[in-house]
């Protein structure tokens, strides 16, 4: 048995009579819908002029050549401060995330500044991720979006007088963790729940659940609580019954594990056995030894450097592992996790099958190397696999 941390692979293991199952997916993080153009659509009206219509407006026109010059010269007398004062122009958008969810109580500041006399609003977004400011005097803007966990978003433009400009969508994404920012506890615990909310909608071709990897290298440590609830989901998630069943199905058929039997008991069995070997595995080498050695269960993806540089990191994470203080440690989680759950198996598979101490070690040194082989996939392949992944900052180091 090996570390629950690498997880679409981890599928593909149970092909060859492993044991394991893979973290799974969650469900949304935001609630709300989005219009993915930003904004509504406006439509206006137009017509055919009759002949009255054409007179009328030849009348308008000659009476504004008459008195054009004189309104030139009052407008000249005015000062430019003044008409840039005008009220009546307003500033709309949307905030969501790279997902498209919309964000809720966004901090949305708005900064107009009209000749040397700036204007300041700050307000949050509603329901629908929406903000307006109205009633705004023309002149140039800034727009500043931010939220805790978040990087922040500034758009500068010029509002003119009277007019309606569209923001349009403004997308918020995670800022990764950095050693020049104090946060308290609470933030972290912020910051990393919505980091995980991200990873928990990796799914490798759209369909297998792989959010025990971490694509932002600087992710924020989880919490206890945030260990166990990703080990729950993944014993929970769909896919998780959905190949159980088939791998249960597949061992009935080759009479596999033959102590069982056949027909519906046998794969009951089967199905139970194969079941209670993923959720062992997850809590043991997910939750509980990661929350008692403070250590974080996911692989981290490198994504930088050379091949090799790559290849060396992928293989050393079947033995190491990031604790929570952001320190590289020995993975003492996945390797005793392992060996426990190895020892578990024995108190409910047929007793031909039942393995002793030695061959309890022998399965947990070749569940290692399997991740060894299962992180170099992640590193260099399954990444190129998994749709609608969000855009993080390439780490330098």
């Amino acid at each position: 048995m090996s570390k629950a941390k690498v997880g679409f692979l981890t599928e593909i293991r149970y092909c060859c009579n492993e044991k394991r199952f893979p973290p799974q997916e969650s469900e949304n993080r935001v609630r709300g819908t989005l219009n993915p153009f930003g904004t509504n659509a406006h439509h206006g009206l137009r017509g055919p002029l009759s002949l009255g219509y054409v007179g009328a407006w030849l009348s308008i026109i000659a009476a504004v050549l008459l008195i054009a010059p004189r309104m030139q010269a009052q407008q000249t007398a005015q000062s430019e401060q003044s008409v840039s004062h005008t009220a009546g122009g307003s500033v709309h958008g949307l905030v969501t995330g790279d997902d498209g969810s919309v964000y809720e109580g966004v901090r949305v500041e708005l900064e107009v500044a009209p000749g040397n006399d700036p204007l300041t609003i700050a307000q949050q977004t509603d329901s629908g991720g929406a903000f307006n400011f109205a009633n705004l005097p023309a002149g140039p803007f800034k727009i500043t979006v931010s939220s805790d966990g978040f990087a922040t978003q500034e758009i500068k433009g010029v509002l003119r007088a009277g007019e309606a400009y569209d923001a349009r969508t403004i997308v918020l994404r995670v800022a990764g963790a950095s050693s020049n920012v104090v946060v308290s506890a609470g933030s972290r615990v912020e910051i990393a729940q919505a980091q995980l909310n991200l990873e928990e909608k990796q799914r490798v071709l759209g369909v297998f659940p792989n959010y025990y990897v971490a694509y932002d290298r600087n992710a924020a440590p989880l919490s206890a609580g945030q260990k166990f609830q990703l080990a729950w989901k993944t014993s929970v998630d769909p896919v998780t019954w959905i190949m159980t069943g088939t791998i249960a199905g597949a061992e009935q058929a080759s009479n596999t594990f033959a102590g069982y039997g056949q027909g519906a008991q046998g794969y009951g069995k089967r199905f139970g056995a194969t079941y209670t070997d993923s959720f062992t595995a997850t809590m043991l080498g997910g939750a509980v030894l990661p929350v008692v050695f403070k250590q974080d269960p996911r692989y981290f993806y490198k994504g930088t450097g050379t091949t090799k540089v790559r290849a060396m990191y992928a293989i050393a994470n079947a033995v190491i592992c990031k604790g929570d203080s952001g320190r590289w440690q020995p993975n003492y989680s996945g390797i005793i996790g392992g060996l426990a759950a190895g020892g578990i198996s024995n108190l409910y598979y047929p007793a031909s099958n039942r393995s002793g101490i030695d061959v309890t070690f022998e399965n947990t040194l070749i569940g290692t190397a399997e991740s060894a082989v299962q992180n170099l996939f992640q590193e260099f392949v399954v990444r190129r696999m998994t749709p609608r992944l969000p855009h993080y900052a390439a780490d330098a180091n």
